[in-house]
C-alpha cells in the first residue's frame, strides 16, 4: 500500500478498524487520531510526550526507547499510557531514525511494550510495522482495577492442585485456601499478613520489595510461620513488582521461612523451582 501524507501525519495503513499513522513527533498527535489510529511517532516515550499523546487518546502508540535512560525515563510513558488504557510500545533507537516517523514504521524493531500492547501480541524483536497492525485490530477491555488480576495457572499437580500466578496476594480466591501455591508480585511486609491469613494458601511466593529498612519488605514471611504457612520472597531487583508472571519466570528466591525450607526451598533458587517444590511437598 502506498503511504500518503496529511499535514504532519503520513498514512501507512488504512483499514476498517482505523489507520496506522506515522509522524515525526509525539506532539503531532491530534484529535484526528482519537479512538481510531495507531500513532507511530519518532519521539522518546517519556511521561512528557505521553501526556501529549494521552490528551488525544489514540487507539495505540509506538515511539522510541532513546536508550531507556536513568530510571527508565525515556520509556516511562509506556505505563502512563497503560494507566489511561492505551496500548503502547517503543522501538530500539538504534534500529530507526529519530525524528522520522516513516523510517520508524519501516525499519524499527520493538524493544519494550506495556501490558496492553503485550496482550495485543506485541513482543520485543517484532518489526514496528507488524506491531502497529496488531495494535490496530486489538480492542482492550476496560476493567476496574480489582478485575485486572492476570491470574495464570503455571503448573498442575496430579491431584489437581495448582501453582497460580497473580499480581497481588490480595487477588487470592477461596479455592486457593489450603490447596494452591500463589506466586504474586507485591511486597511481603506486615500489610500482606492480613491477606495471607485470610486465604491461607498451601504455599506462596511474593516479592521482597527491595528488602526495605530492617528487612520490612519480607517481615510477613516470618509472622505467618506461626500459622504454618510456607512462603518465600523473590529479589525485587530481578523480577518486576506488580507482575506475578515475572516473579515466576524471572524471580530468584531471596528469603524463605521455616515451613518453606522444610519443603526444600532455598535462597538463590529460581522461583519456578521453588513453586514446584511448595506444590508437591506435603
Amino acid at each position: 500500500m502506498t503511504a500518503w501524507v496529511t499535514d504532519k501525519q503520513t498514512v501507512m495503513f488504512d483499514a476498517a478498524a482505523g489507520r496506522v499513522m506515522a509522524m515525526d513527533s509525539a506532539y503531532d498527535v491530534d484529535e484526528r487520531n482519537r479512538g481510531r489510529d495507531i500513532c507511530v511517532n519518532s519521539s522518546y516515550c517519556g511521561v512528557l510526550p505521553a501526556r501529549f499523546i494521552g490528551e488525544h487518546r489514540p487507539r495505540g502508540a509506538i515511539g522510541m526507547d532513546c536508550g531507556v535512560g536513568p530510571e527508565g525515563s525515556a520509556i516511562a510513558g509506556l505505563w502512563y499510557l497503560e494507566a489511561l488504557g492505551i496500548p503502547a510500545a517503543v522501538a530500539d533507537v538504534m534500529t530507526a531514525h529519530l525524528g522520522n516517523g516513516v523510517h520508524l514504521y519501516e525499519h524499527g524493531i520493538v524493544s519494550f511494550a506495556n501490558q496492553l500492547a503485550i496482550d495485543a501480541g506485541v513482543v520485543p524483536g517484532q518489526p514496528v510495522s507488524e506491531a502497529a497492525r496488531r495494535l490496530l485490530v486489538f480492542d482492550p477491555v476496560t476493567k476496574a482495577a480489582e478485575e485486572i488480576t492476570n491470574r495464570t495457572v503455571m503448573e498442575t499437580a496430579p491431584d489437581g492442585r495448582i501453582v497460580v500466578c497473580t499480581d497481588s496476594i490480595a487477588f487470592a480466591l477461596p479455592e486457593d485456601s489450603g490447596r494452591n501455591v500463589l506466586v504474586t508480585a507485591g511486597h511481603t511486609g506486615r500489610s500482606a499478613v492480613e491477606y495471607l491469613r485470610r486465604w491461607s494458601p498451601w504455599g506462596f511466593i511474593c516479592s521482597d520489595g527491595g528488602r526495605g529498612l530492617d528487612d520490612s519488605g519480607m517481615a510477613g514471611l516470618f509472622i505467618v510461620e506461626a500459622d504454618g504457612l510456607a512462603g518465600a520472597t523473590v529479589d525485587a531487583t530481578r523480577a518486576r513488582m506488580g507482575n506475578g508472571l515475572s516473579s515466576y519466570r524471572d524471580g530468584v528466591i531471596s528469603a524463605c521461612n521455616a515451613p518453606a525450607r522444610d519443603r526444600g526451598v532455598e535462597i538463590g533458587m529460581p522461583a519456578e523451582v521453588a513453586a514446584s517444590l511448595l506444590l508437591r511437598q506435603s
